[in-house]
C-alpha cells in the first residue's frame, strides 16, 4: 500500500510534546505564545491568533469581519465545504461565484460582475465580505479581488487553510486581507494534529479572536467572567509545541513537497489525457497541499480510482462541488449548471497519493499504475480512447 498522505514528523518535535508533557501547563501556554508568534512571522504579519481548527478560524473571522444575521459573503463554491459552512454559522449566506478553468479559484470577472449586481440592489441583503480561497495551495489572484474590496468597501477573509507559504506575485498569501486562517490538519504542508491560525494586522481583530475562542473572556476578566459570547476554540499546549517545531522546519516541509510534485510533473506529461496542475503566471511560490490532477470525464476519473485501489493505491476525488452537496441543494435549491467550471472541475479532479516523504520509486509507481490502466481501456476500445483523451487536453 501506498499511503494517501502522512505528515513529516521527526524526533524535534517528539521531543517537544514530550517536554510538554512534563510540565503542568497543557493549555494556554508559553508553547502556544511561541507558535503563535513564529507563524505570524514567518507569513509577515503583526499578529497570530491559533485555533482549534482552520474552520473555528474562519467562524471567528466572520465574527470579527461584522457578519450578521442575512447579510452576505462571497466565496467559491470549489472548496472544503467549511468555506461556505462559516458564513452559515453567522446567519449570513454564502454567495458563490465560479472559479478560473486553470487556477481553480475564484474568477475575479465574474467576481467582480457579481459584486456590482448585488451592490445595485439596494433593498436586498447587505454584502459584506469577500471570501477567496486559495485552492490545492495555489493563490487566489489577491491583487485584482483586494482592487475589486477597496473599490466597494467590503471586508476580506483568505480562507488560506491550504497554502501556507504561497506567493502571489511576490507576496506571501496571508498578508493582503483583513485577517486569513491557515489550518493544519495531519495531511497539510504543517501540521499540529488538528489545529489552525488566523493571522492579521488588525490590533483590534486580534483582542477579539482571543476572547472568542476562550468562551469570550476578555484579556482582564477574571476566569468566570466572560465579555462575550464565545467559544472552545483554544488551541493545547501539545499541539502548538508541535506547530512551534514544524514552523521551524517549513522551508525544508515545502521543499520536501515541491520535489515530489517534481517528480510527478515529470512523468505526467508523458501521459495521454492526463492534464498536471497548472501553476499560473501570478502564482509565484506554490505551497503544494496535495497532487490534484484531471482526466477527461467523471466515468474515466471514477475507473481510474477503482483500479488504482485495487492496486493498492488510494486516490480521491477533489472537490465535489459546495452548491450539489444535499444539504446546500436543499437549503438554498442549487442545481447543476449553476456553476459550470466548478461542476467540470469536480467531474474530473482526481487526487493522486502525495507527502513530502513520498519517494521516487512510489511516484513512478503510481504514475505507471495510471498510464496502464488508461493505456488498456484505450486497447479495449480499440484505440478510440487514445485519441480522445489526447483531444480533451489539447
Amino acid at each position: 500500500m501506498i499511503p494517501m498522505c502522512e505528515p513529516d514528523i521527526t524526533d524535534a518535535e517528539r521531543a517537544a510534546v514530550l517536554d510538554v508533557l512534563g510540565t503542568s501547563t497543557l493549555a494556554l501556554g508559553p508553547r502556544l505564545s511561541l507558535f503563535e508568534q513564529k507563524l505570524a512571522t514567518y507569513v509577515g504579519v503583526k499578529h497570530g491568533v491559533a485555533v482549534s481548527s482552520g474552520t473555528a478560524g474562519l467562524h471567528l473571522a466572520m465574527i470579527a469581519a461584522g457578519v450578521e444575521d442575512d447579510d452576505l459573503v462571497i466565496t467559491t463554491p470549489f472548496s472544503f465545504v467549511a468555506s461556505a459552512n462559516c458564513v452559515l454559522y453567522v446567519r449570513a449566506r454564502p454567495v458563490f461565484v465560479d472559479i478560473d478553468p486553470t487556477s481553480l479559484t475564484i474568477d475575479v470577472e465574474l467576481l467582480e460582475r457579481k459584486v456590482k449586481e448585488l451592490r445595485r440592489e439596494k433593498r436586498g441583503p447587505r454584502l459584506r465580505a469577500i471570501l477567496p480561497v486559495h485552492v490545492f495551495g495555489q493563490p487566489a489572484a489577491m491583487d485584482a479581488i483586494m482592487a475589486i474590496a477597496r473599490r466597494h468597501e467590503l471586508i476580506v477573509v483568505e480562507d488560506a487553510c491550504e497554502a501556507i507559504g504561497s506567493t502571489h506575485n511576490g507576496r506571501a498569501v496571508g498578508t493582503f486581507g483583513d485577517a486569513s486562517v491557515f489550518a493544519f490538519y495531519p495531511n497539510k504542508q504543517l501540521t499540529t494534529g488538528e489545529g489552525g491560525m488566523i493571522v492579521t494586522d488588525r490590533a483590534e481583530w486580534d483582542a477579539l479572536f482571543r476572547s472568542l475562542r476562550n468562551q469570550g473572556r476578555d484579556v482582564f476578566d477574571s476566569w468566570l467572567t466572560h465579555s462575550r459570547l464565545g467559544y472552545n476554540y483554544r488551541l493545547d499546549e501539545l499541539s502548538a509545541a508541535l506547530g512551534a517545531v514544524q514552523v521551524d522546519r517549513l522551508e525544508e516541509l515545502l521543499a520536501r513537497r515541491a520535489r515530489v510534485a517534481g517528480w510527478y510533473a515529470a512523468r505526467l506529461r508523458m501521459i495521454a489525457g492526463v492534464l498536471p496542475p497548472e501553476i499560473v503566471a501570478s502564482t509565484t511560490r506554490m505551497s503544494w497541499f496535495v497532487y490534484v490532477v484531471r482526466l477527461c470525464n467523471a466515468a474515466a476519473r471514477d475507473r481510474v480510482m477503482r483500479e488504482l485501489d485495487a492496486r493498492g493505491i488510494p486516490s480521491r476525488p477533489y472537490f465535489s462541488p459546495i452548491h450539489l452537496q444535499p444539504f446546500y441543494r436543499a437549503q438554498f435549491g442549487f442545481r447543476p449548471g449553476d456553476f459550470p467550471v466548478t461542476e467540470e472541475a469536480g467531474d474530473t479532479c482526481l487526487a493522486l497519493p502525495f507527502f513530502g516523504g513520498m519517494t521516487e520509486s512510489q511516484v513512478d509507481t503510481v504514475c505507471g499504475a495510471l498510464e496502464e490502466i488508461l493505456e488498456r481501456h484505450d486497447r479495449a476500445s480499440g484505440g478510440a480512447g487514445d485519441d480522445a483523451r489526447r483531444r480533451a487536453f489539447a
